[in-house]
């Protein structure tokens, strides 16, 4: 095809030709005629063109509304294009973990006095090397009004559970958002994350002891967020309580709620803060726990009443104005204080003794987390609970001694825990804990713990 080698050419010779007119002329006329035949070429080459984009856009506009599979479409219903079967594609992420153990008492005897047994997850877990908890997590949006997610999460003992699996709405009006299915529960500020996101290999003594770790919840959560500076979060939840430390009524209705309520804003460009209150209100049924008899005999009591628990948090992130990669400080801690209410079940398959319980505990932890340089980050946390003097309605009569109930014996638990963790990259991060757990009666337990995480897929952004 010509291009414009023919201009140029007709400016060397008009400058070349200027003398002699005559010849000049004819010279124009003949790149004239050149220019119109170019211009033709053209035009006849975008029509071509256009052409064609009308019959592909004709052809797959036919493509789009033809019936699947021969069937036509129902009355009202927009018929699926070809492309529909793939249109779906969820965000997949996975978690590897994996951790070292080395424990100076023996993990099996693991207890944490004063406080009723709240579960198989309470304690370091074994020996030796572990495969942590692996998680595999799909997610996408369903059409405009609903997402939807699901993870699942295989122990070290290759159990595999449905970690959460939830729907949230996306197009509810003025700032609300509704959240069902199971899902960790909203309250305080660790609840909601992870473990692969947590800044220590373990979560605080006090939710070990209070809701036996990470409590889920099966039901429906409504979060509403205020269209102000400030930010403003209100939520409240139910479900059918089956978690401690509720248990599953037997009943259709829902087992409990939750309310919580979280404030939070920056201070200047280097200071960011948030703050919240929470109120857990549940119902127990036959809450099962084994206890020491006062000869040493295994005895399985029961608990049935309401168990309450307030909790406070409050975090403080702070990073040095433009270096905010380089160094950065975060404060986190909470408070909680629960009471229980009811009656208390001493032998349920022997004596079954029954009468009153009551009980106010609290607990909370404090913890640091600084990154002195890229990648390099050191923390402290200490934990520390009180489990109070129960009122237990069988030792008050005289029928039993507190030699009955050792495990509900009035004790302060602690624990020291100090981290040095290393990213290599935003998808992996090694970490050396070492802690020093005085949540038993026995002998202080040094534990020192080495740990891998690692990120592959897709992974959404960490909460606040």
């Amino acid at each position: 095809m010509r291009g414009p080698v023919p201009l140029l050419a007709l400016a060397a010779l008009v400058g070349a030709a200027a003398p002699d007119t005559g010849r000049a002329a004819d010279d124009i006329a003949g790149l004239k005629a050149e220019l119109d035949a170019l211009k033709a070429d053209y035009a006849t080459r975008v029509s071509s063109l256009e052409a064609r984009i009308a019959e592909l856009e004709s052809s797959t506009s036919q493509q789009a509304t033809a019936p699947a599979a021969g069937l036509p479409p129902e009355p009202g219903q927009a018929a699926p294009s070809r492309a529909s079967a793939s249109a779906f594609n969820p965000a997949i992420s996975l978690i590897l973990a994996g951790s070292y153990a080395n424990l100076s008492e023996d993990p099996a005897d693991y207890r944490i006095a004063g406080f009723l047994p709240a579960g198989d997850e309470v304690g370091p877990g074994e020996r030796s090397f572990n495969l942590g908890e692996s998680e595999l997590t799909l997610s996408a949006n369903v059409d405009p009004y609903f997402s939807g997610s699901l993870t699942l999460a295989m122990t070290g003992d290759g159990e595999l559970e449905v970690e959460e699996a939830f729907f949230r709405t996306l197009a509810l009006p003025a700032g609300f958002t509704l959240k069902g299915g199971r899902f960790f529960s909203g309250f305080g500020y660790l609840n909601e994350i992870h473990a692969h996101a947590w800044d220590f290999v373990d979560q605080p003594l006090v939710y070990q002891a209070f809701f036996g770790g990470q409590r889920r919840q099966d039901g429906l959560q409504l979060k509403w967020v205020a269209p102000t500076d400030l930010f403003v979060e209100l939520g409240v939840e139910s479900g059918n309580g089956d978690a401690y430390p509720g248990t599953r009524r037997g009943a259709n209705g829902l087992n409990g709620a939750t309310l919580f309520a979280h404030v939070g804003s920056d201070i200047g460009d280097a200071v960011t803060w948030r703050g919240g209150v929470s109120w857990v209100d549940l119902r127990a049924e036959d809450r099962t726990y084994e206890d020491e008899g006062a000869l040493g005999e295994s005895v399985e009591n029961a608990f049935t009443g309401t168990s309450r628990t307030w909790v406070a948090d409050a975090t403080l992130k702070w990073s040095p104005p433009g270096d905010p990669l380089r160094r950065y400080l975060k404060l986190q801690g909470e408070y909680m204080r629960r009471t229980e209410d009811g009656e208390l079940v001493y032998d349920v398959a022997g004596a079954a003794l029954a009468d009153s319980y009551e009980s106010t505990q609290d607990g909370w932890y404090l913890q640091g987390v600084y990154q002195f340089r890229p990648r390099w980050r050191a923390g402290l946390r200490y934990d520390a609970l009180d489990s109070g003097s129960p009122n237990i309605g069988l030792v008050d009569s005289g029928l039993l001694s507190p030699e009955d109930f050792p495990l509900l014996a009035p004790a302060s638990p602690s624990r020291t825990s100090v981290m040095l963790d290393w990213s290599p990259s935003e998808f992996s991060r090694l970490r050396a804990q070492y802690a020093w757990d005085d949540a038993r009666d026995a002998a202080t337990d040094e534990q020192f713990f080495l740990q891998y995480i690692l990120a592959l897929g897709a992974h959404g952004a960490h909460k606040f």
